[in-house]
C-alpha cells in the first residue's frame, strides 16, 4: 500500500462521498487567509512569483534543446521567463519511455501521488494566484480561487472518479463453475488497469489550471503519461504544476517524464504536431470552436475531450426582486470582464416589458436597470478592478470596438480607472430586436452583452434553447414567477444541454460552477463534448485486461 495513499486516504474518502451527495464540499479553502495558509503565505507567494521573473524556469531533467517564453502580463509588464522546449519527437519519446513504469504502478500508488501533487499545489496557492493573475488578467482574489483551490478541487474530483472506476473491478477472483456430479472447473482470474497511452492536455489562456486539471489528473491517475501544452501566453501556472508533479514522481521512484511540458511561443506553436502524432491516445482541449473543430477533425481515432465556446443566455419573464435581479446580472456580466465560458451574453426580454415587485417594467427599463446596476457595481475603482480584472487578449478590445455598431447602445464600455498600463474594459450592453438581426447569435467573447427583444418569455426560452443547440451554451438563466414557464424552461434547456439557473439574486451567480456538485458542460451541444467531471470523463481513459489459469489442488 502506498504511503501517500494512506496519508491522503481521508481526503479521498470524503471526495468520493461528495460526488455521491452533490452537496457543498471542498477539500481546499478558497479564502486567501493567513489563518488558513500561514501568516506569511501571501508575502511568501508573491516573493516566489517574483523569483521566477526575468530568468529561465528550472525543470530538472526535463528534455529541451532551447528556451522559449514571451508572456506579458495583461496588467502591463513582460514576465521575462523562459522555459525548456523540445520538439514533438523528443517529447513523445520521453513520454513513451516513462510509460511502462507508470502504467505498472498500482492504482493506490498513482492515486496517492496525484493526491500529494494536489496537496502541494494547494500549499503554494498564493504563488499560483500571482502566476494566474499575471498571465490571464484575473484580479487577485479570483486568480487565487479559480487558479488555486477551485482548480485543485476539480483535479481532486477527477482523481476520485478515477479511483472509483479503477476499483470497480477487483484485482483477482476465484471462478468456480459447477459440473454436475463432477468436480467444478476452478480458475483464478486477475485483472489489471491498462492505460491508453500518451495524454495531451491543451491549456487555455483564461483559466489555465481550472480547465486543465480535470484532464491532467484523470489521465495521470489512470496510468497515462501526460504532456501539458500550455497556451503560449499562460505558461507559468502550468509549468508550476508540471514542476510539482515531476518532483513528487521522482521522490516516489517513478520517471519524472510521466509529466512533461510542451512550451512554445506565439507564431511557433507545436499543438498541431502533437495532436497529429500517432502516439498520442488522449487529448483534452479547452479553447475556441474553430481550433476545437480542427482538433476533432484531425484527432482521428484518439479520445478527445473538449470544452469549447457557446452563447450563454438569460431569459427574463418576471421577477419578484427587480433590484436583486439587476445586481446579480450586472455582476455576472462584469466578472472577469465577461471572459468566462459561463458568462452570459444574451438577455432575452419581452418587448412589451415584464411584471416585477416594483410594478411593470418596460423593455427599455429592464435594460436601463441592468446598466445602472453595472454602473453602481463598478463605481468604486478599487472594487471595479477586483471584479473586472484585465483583458487577457488584445483581440478582445478590438472585438468590443467592432461590436458597438451591432445594436442600440444601452451602456458603453470604458477602461477602468486606476489600472495603469493594463488592458481593461467594462461591459458593453446593446439592445437589439430578436427578429431583425442575428448579431447576438454569434459568440462575442468578452464584456459584450445584448438585451434581445422577443414577443414574450416563452419565445425567449425557445430562442435561447434553440441557439444553445446550434451554437452551444454552457449556462442558461431564467427569471420568472410563473411555475409553468419555469418547468418548460427546465425541459427546454435540459434538451439543449445547457445547465439552468433560476431566479439568482444573492451571492451565487450563473458564471460559477462548484466541484463535487455542479457538472460543468454537459457534452451534448457544440460548447463541448465532455463533462467536468462525470464518470464518462474518466472511465474510457483505461481498459481492463485479464489473465487466468486453472487452480490445481
Amino acid at each position: 500500500m502506498s504511503d501517500l495513499f494512506d496519508r491522503h486516504r481521508t481526503t479521498l474518502v470524503a471526495a468520493l462521498q461528495a460526488t455521491q451527495d452533490r452537496g457543498y464540499w471542498s477539500a481546499f479553502p478558497e479564502v486567501p487567509s493567513g489563518k488558513l495558509y500561514g501568516e506569511t503565505a501571501k508575502e511568501d507567494g508573491l516573493s516566489a512569483y517574483r523569483g521566477h521573473l526575468g530568468k529561465p524556469f528550472e525543470l530538472p531533467g526535463h528534455p529541451g534543446s532551447k528556451l522559449v517564453g514571451r508572456e506579458v502580463s495583461p496588467y502591463g509588464p513582460a514576465l521575462g521567463i523562459t522555459y525548456p522546449a523540445a520538439d514533438t519527437t523528443t517529447l513523445i519519446a520521453a513520454s513513451e519511455s516513462a510509460a511502462p513504469a507508470w502504467a505498472g504502478a498500482s492504482p493506490e500508488a498513482r492515486v496517492g501521488i496525484c493526491l500529494e501533487i494536489l496537496s502541494r499545489l494547494n500549499r503554494m496557492s498564493f504563488e499560483m494566484a500571482n502566476a494566474v493573475m499575471h498571465t490571464t488578467g484575473q484580479a487577485f482574489a479570483m486568480a487565487f480561487q479559480a487558479g488555486g483551490p477551485h482548480a485543485q478541487d476539480r483535479g481532486l474530483e477527477a482523481v476520485a472518479y478515477a479511483w472509483a472506476e479503477m476499483t470497480r473491478t477487483p484485482a483477482s477472483a476465484i471462478w468456480a463453475k459447477p459440473q454436475g456430479k463432477g468436480e467444478p472447473i476452478v480458475l483464478e482470474k486477475h485483472w489489471r488497469i491498462v492505460p491508453r497511452g500518451v495524454s495531451l492536455v491543451i491549456g487555455c489562456q483564461t483559466f489555465p489550471t481550472w480547465n486543465s486539471y480535470p484532464g491532467l489528473f484523470a489521465s495521470l491517475a489512470t496510468g497515462n503519461t501526460v504532456i501539458v501544452k500550455p497556451h503560449p501566453a499562460a505558461i507559468l501556472p502550468l509549468v508550476l504544476t508540471v514542476s510539482v508533479a515531476r518532483a513528487v514522481l521522482a521522490e516516489e521512484g517513478f520517471p519524472a517524464d510521466a509529466v512533461l511540458l510542451a512550451a512554445d511561443e506565439p507564431g511557433a506553436e507545436t499543438t498541431r504536431d502533437l495532436v497529429q502524432h500517432p502516439a498520442v491516445a488522449i487529448i483534452d482541449y479547452t479553447g475556441s470552436n474553430t481550433f476545437g473543430e480542427w482538433v476533432r477533425d484531425n484527432a482521428t481515432t484518439r479520445l478527445v475531450y473538449t470544452e469549447e465556446a457557446g452563447v450563454n443566455s438569460i431569459v427574463i419573464g418576471a421577477t419578484d426582486d427587480f433590484a436583486g435581479m439587476c445586481a446579480n446580472i450586472a455582476f455576472s456580466l462584469s466578472l472577469y470582464s465577461g471572459q468566462m465560458c459561463t458568462a452570459p451574453q444574451n438577455i432575452y426580454v419581452p418587448r412589451g416589458g415584464i411584471e416585477s415587485n416594483e410594478g411593470p417594467k418596460s423593455f427599455d427599463a429592464v435594460g436601463a436597470g441592468i446598466a445602472a446596476a453595472v454602473d453602481e457595481l463598478l463605481a468604486d475603482p478599487g472594487r471595479a478592478a477586483g471584479v473586472c480584472g484585465a483583458i487577457a487578449n488584445p483581440a478582445t478590445l478590438k472585438r468590443i470596438e467592432a461590436a458597438r455598431g451591432l445594436g442600440r447602445l444601452v451602456r458603453d464600455s470604458t477602461p477602468l480607472t486606476g489600472v495603469e498600463g493594463g488592458r481593461t474594459a467594462t461591459p458593453l450592453i446593446l439592445a437589439v430586436e430578436g427578429d431583425q438581426t442575428t448579431a447576438h447569435e454569434q459568440e462575442r467573447f468578452g464584456p459584450i452583452a445584448f438585451v434581445v427583444a422577443v414577443a414574450d418569455a416563452a419565445q425567449g426560452i425557445t430562442h435561447a434553447a434553440e441557439l444553445a443547440r446550434r451554437k452551444g451554451a454552457i449556462t442558461a438563466a431564467l427569471y420568472d414567477t410563473n411555475d409553468t414557464r419555469i418547468a418548460a424552461a427546465a425541459d427546454a434547456f435540459a434538451a439543449a444541454g445547457a445547465n439552468l439557473s433560476i431566479n439568482l439574486t444573492g451571492g451565487i451567480f450563473v458564471n460559477q460552477s462548484a466541484a463535487f456538485s455542479d457538472f460543468h458542460v454537459t457534452g451534448t451541444n457544440p460548447s463541448g463534448n465532455a463533462c467536468l467531471t462525470d464518470t464518462a470523463f474518466v472511465a474510457n481513459r483505461f481498459r481492463v485486461a485479464m489473465w487466468r489459469r486453472p487452480v490445481t489442488a
